[in-house]
Order: C-alpha cells, then sequence, then structure tokens
C-alpha cells in the first residue's frame, strides 16, 4: 500500500468530513483570530471616511503605536534582553521625532512626513509580524493594515 505524501505508517490517513458547516465554521474561526485586523478597518473608516484626518491626530497615533508595542512586550515580558528593549526604544525615539518635525513643519511637506513615518511604521509592523516577538501576530497584522491606510489617507 502506497501512503500518501506526508503521511506516517500507522497513522490514520483518513480526514473527517465536516459537512458544509466545516467551511463555516472555519471561515468564522479565521475571522475571529483576525480581531486586530477588524478593529483597524473599522478604525480605518472612522478616522478617514470624510477624506484627511487632521495632521495633529495623525502625528498622535504614530507616537501611541510604538508605545502600545511597549505596552505588549511589557506584559508578554518579551523586552528582558537589552537588544530587545533598545530597539523597541529606538523605534518610539525615530517615530515620535518624525511627529514632532512635522508638527513644526508647513502643511504639504507635513503630510508627506508623517506619510513616510507611517509608511516606516508598517515596515516596522511586518517585521514584528515576521518575528512573531514582542506583539502577538495578530496585533502587528492589524498595525500592518492601519498604518498602510493611514500612510495613504494622510498625504491624499
Amino acid at each position: 500500500m502506497t501512503l500518501p505524501r506526508g503521511a506516517r505508517a500507522g497513522a490514520p490517513t483518513h480526514v473527517p468530513d465536516h459537512g458544509s458547516g466545516g467551511t463555516a465554521r472555519a471561515l468564522l474561526t479565521w475571522g475571529a483570530r483576525r480581531w486586530p485586523t477588524w478593529l483597524a478597518v473599522g478604525l480605518v473608516v472612522v478616522t478617514f471616511a470624510d477624506g484627511a484626518a487632521p495632521l495633529g491626530l495623525l502625528a498622535t497615533v504614530l507616537v501611541v503605536m510604538p508605545l502600545c508595542y511597549l505596552a505588549f512586550g511589557a506584559v508578554r515580558r518579551e523586552l528582558g534582553t537589552p537588544r530587545t528593549l533598545a530597539v523597541q526604544i529606538t523605534g518610539l525615539v525615530g517615530f515620535t521625532a518624525v511627529a514632532l518635525l512635522a508638527l513644526g513643519m508647513s502643511l504639504p511637506g507635513a503630510r508627506y512626513l508623517v506619510a513616510a513615518g507611517w509608511l516606516a511604521h508598517g515596515v516596522w509592523d511586518c517585521v514584528h509580524h515576521r518575528t512573531g516577538k514582542v506583539v502577538p501576530r495578530a496585533w502587528s497584522d492589524g498595525a500592518a493594515s492601519w498604518t498602510s491606510w493611514g500612510r495613504r489617507r494622510s498625504c491624499c
């Protein structure tokens, strides 16, 4: 008897059929695990539904996001190594500097600077998602969704 690829001898090769309810249940489970992404989509709609958000709000969120990462890291006890803590604090300082610089500039340039900061934070989110460190992957997934929309809407 030839076993299917990846099957072990003695292990059951039968996959139980859950019927049509299995697909719906799988979709609900997938959607429930993505709650931060759904939250981010809701925040995008509320924030940007009527056009570009105020520059002050966008700059403030750019500072608050790394603070959330530090809080998650502290709660999850993943800031224990000096390198990890230094990287997170460097991110906070960098995003805060971008926000403060943007608040001191005139509008067209300030919006593009905030958009660049949000783009950089999207990369930051993706790195955290890939490594699975500091924040839960679902959070960095939602944050990446939020920052990609925020970057797009902050300068347009």
